[in-house]
């Protein structure tokens, strides 16, 4: 069952932003996208909130997360959420394993 983990991390005079922007430049998204049972690592801007950036971030099982956790690649993580004094909030999510039902998917234009 496929675990997402949508992250917001809030902060002060842009630091939620600049965060992410060094999570990419410093190629540690990459490496992250790159672990074996990630599914999904984005960053989104809310538009309301210019201080806030969501990370949707999604995993195989729990197990990939517990991997991921465990790696020296989370220490680099903390040390820029302290380097850009951020604040989280998380949302955790299990996949749905039978899909979207018929009498949603009337409402999807694909």
């Amino acid at each position: 069952m496929a675990v997402t983990v949508n992250i917001y991390y809030s902060g002060k005079n842009g630091n939620a932003k600049k965060f992410a922007e060094e999570m990419i430049s410093g190629g540690i998204v990459r490496d992250i996208r790159a672990e074996a049972g990630n599914i999904r690592y984005e960053y989104f801007f809310p538009m309301e909130d210019e201080e806030t950036v969501l990370l949707i971030d999604s995993w195989e099982n729990q197990q990939s997360i517990d991997i991921h956790h465990a790696s020296p690649m989370m220490a680099q993580i903390i040390k820029l959420r302290e380097k850009y004094d951020l604040h989280m909030k998380v949302e955790r999510y299990l996949s749905d394993e039978e899909g979207t039902p018929a009498s949603d998917k009337t409402f999807i234009r694909e």
